[in-house]
């Protein structure tokens, strides 16, 4: 007997959602948090550890690519925390319709974008002062 069920869609032809890419980068920034702070305990030995390593710290954080990976935990940090207030605003119970959903998400996106770049404007610009 023949089975008359939709096949599923071929991934080049499948789009994910917005929600659905919201999603996998809520749980793609938190394992980049975790690493990150696993960078920052290492910080923080570096700099009980003496003058010496806290110079070579200072010359390896000089460079642009780690500068890129500061400012990339710095976003993940802050795209995780709008995230987790969208999560306790569906914890109440509110904007699970689907136009609120995707609307919420370009928020939130737009949001932890705007954090980083006021966080860049504040911090980097102290540190030239």
């Amino acid at each position: 007997m023949p089975v008359n069920r939709p096949l599923s869609p071929h991934l080049q032809v499948y789009r994910l959602p917005l929600t659905g890419l919201v999603s996998i980068t809520h749980r793609v920034t938190g394992v980049l948090l975790s690493i990150g702070l696993a960078l920052f305990v290492y910080l923080l030995y570096v700099l009980a550890a003496g003058e010496s390593m806290y110079l070579a710290m200072q010359t390896f954080m000089a460079f642009w690519w780690s500068k890129l990976v500061y400012w990339g935990f710095i976003y993940a940090l802050f795209f995780h925390l709008c995230h987790g207030i969208r999560h306790l605003i569906w914890d109440v119970g509110k904007t699970l319709d689907r136009a609120s959903l995707n609307s919420y998400a370009v928020l939130e996106l737009l949001a932890s974008v705007a954090l980083t770049l006021g966080a860049f404007l504040l911090l980097d610009g102290a540190c030239y002062v």
